[in-house]
């Protein structure tokens, strides 16, 4: 299964059964990414910040700031889920994973995510779909990614 395919895998499980969902799972996954709400909506970056709010008790974002009871969030962009530098109290799900963190494998785990990884501790999302699409585009901005951070890679 591709490392990114696995919110659709998911939902086409759900749907149509695990075999529907392994043959999806094994397909490619078209370039770019589709705001969930629709690609006509732009998303209200300063509404993400707002929703943050949902997050900041267990997250921080800037370069350098602590863990806390998950990890920091700097440099998330195409890092390895359960990756981050210094944090330890990973479950073995997130530790395991093979997931990089783009902005359509945020989708998938921040609307479902104990559906999209059995076992992971996280137990808040966002059910929402523009809630997601504006947090995603917020942490974008503000957390920057893996590329950028060689002691992410």
């Amino acid at each position: 299964m591709s490392r990114n395919s696995a919110p659709l895998a998911v939902l086409l499980w759900l749907c149509a059964g695990a075999a529907a969902a392994q043959d999806a799972a094994d397909a490619p996954l078209a370039k770019g990414w589709t705001a969930p709400t629709g690609a006509a909506d732009a998303a209200d970056v300063a509404r993400g910040e707002r929703l943050w709010g949902k997050c900041r008790a267990c997250h921080t974002y800037q370069a350098g700031q602590r863990h806390s009871v998950g990890p920091n969030l700097h440099g998330v962009f195409g890092r390895r889920a359960g990756a981050a530098p210094g944090y330890r109290r990973y479950s073995t799900a997130m530790a395991d994973s093979t997931v990089v963190w783009t902005e359509e494998t945020l989708d998938g785990y921040l609307a479902a995510t104990t559906e999209f990884m059995p076992g992971t501790k996280m137990y808040a999302g966002l059910a929402i779909p523009r809630d997601r699409l504006d947090l995603i585009a917020w942490l974008r901005g503000v957390a920057g990614d893996a590329q950028g951070d060689a002691e992410n890679q």
